[in-house]
């Protein structure tokens, strides 16, 4: 994620094209320096890129005033530490999500930051993406009418590691290390549900860990200790209800590995990544209910695309252009560690939930 989405798609394909532009006559040119554990692996991304610094101290870095903003790609259990230390040293601080393993840990970030008074940003991608912006189109022309539910399904069969490499870290799998698919996901939903459908007031989820052994990047077997597998439920602000089903177990049969249908009195769509379909309340057909007779409609033909009607840039790239323009220029950037908190508390309720089986209301958050 570090290396292709935030350094080649973002830092790197800003500085090919010249920077951006600040719109007073003048270019902002971002200068990065590339911070890791290892030389090795450092040296051959800065050479390909174009990169002149490269450090494996982050207190040395953070002893230059020359760098401003501090980033954090790092793992879950790494990151407190590092942005805190970043935020002290007065550098403005924007990172990858979940920003804590812990709400207390990410309300401390949140508040330290402003007892610094320092800009901070959270990487929330899935709001810029093609699709999430179409559907956020139809929204806004009150296309839906009411709104009465939001279907979300997201996964993909990530591989065990015996007989096929896994796709994603062994740490995901192991709870110890802050692994977990609500802890992942439920960050992602809290923003996606928040500032496209309305505030999240209360969960039920259900986690479940469905392949109890993997095998990790040196082929040994270990227990999977973290849930793989969350079927969330959750009731937003004006009475829509959401679904939202997350999995590293599951087979794609859907267009896209993240689908979100929305219902409303008016009209449906279904939105992935990339693509958005649309079917409104004059153009719905009349289905009939008969499993003695074969199905012969193609229910998929009665949707409509929704056209791009623009280029769409890269949705980390989007957000990293906000963000730097935050800092240079005081432009709004309302996804702060505030945010970031809200997606580590509903992904602490949801393990809560989880447990207890049982619904849990959301508390507002405040400092």
């Amino acid at each position: 994620m570090g290396t292709n989405q935030h350094l080649a798609r973002s830092i790197a394909a800003i500085r090919a094209e010249g920077g951006i532009d600040l719109g007073n006559g003048e270019m902002l040119v971002p200068d990065p320096v590339l911070l890791g554990r290892s030389k090795d692996r450092l040296q051959p991304l800065a050479e390909r890129f174009g990169i002149e610094r490269i450090s494996t101290s982050l207190e040395e870095c953070l002893a230059n005033a020359g760098d401003t903003i501090y980033f954090d790609a790092q793992t879950t259990g790494r990151r407190v530490e590092a942005v805190r230390k970043a935020i002290v040293a007065g550098k403005h601080v924007y990172c990858e999500k979940p920003i804590a393993p812990s709400l207390d840990a990410a309300l401390s970030l949140a508040r330290l930051a402003r007892q610094h008074q320092v800009k901070s940003g959270v990487v929330q991608d899935k709001l810029f993406l093609p699709g999430m912006r179409k559907l956020k189109r139809l929204i806004d022309s009150g296309f839906f009418g009411r709104i009465l539910a939001v279907r979300g399904e997201f996964g993909y069969w990530v591989f065990e590691g015996d007989w096929q490499p896994a796709q994603r870290p062994s740490w995901n799998y192991r709870k110890e290390e802050d692994g977990g698919i609500i802890l992942d996901m439920f960050c992602h939903w809290r923003y996606v549900l928040d500032h496209l459908f309305g505030a999240v007031r209360s969960v039920s989820c259900l986690g479940v860990t469905h392949i109890p052994e993997r095998f990790d990047e040196r082929g040994a077997r270990y227990a999977a200790t973290a849930d793989d597998t969350a079927f969330g439920c959750f009731e937003l602000a004006g009475g829509v209800v959401a679904q939202m089903n997350s999995s590293w177990a599951t087979r794609v049969y859907r267009d896209e590995l993240f689908v979100l249908q929305v219902d409303g009195t008016l009209g449906s769509a279904v939105a992935g990544l990339r693509g958005c379909k649309t079917q409104h309340r004059v153009s719905t057909p009349r289905p009939v209910w008969n499993p003695d007779v074969e199905n012969t409609h193609d229910f998929r033909a009665d949707w409509q695309n929704v056209p791009d009607n623009t280029e769409w840039a890269n949705a980390f790239r989007v957000q990293w252009e906000m963000f730097l323009r935050h800092v240079a220029l005081d432009a709004p950037f309302p996804h702060d560690l505030l945010e970031g908190a809200r997606g580590v508390q509903l992904a602490e309720l949801g393990l809560e939930s989880s447990r207890e089986r049982r619904w849990l209301n959301v508390p507002e958050l405040a400092l």
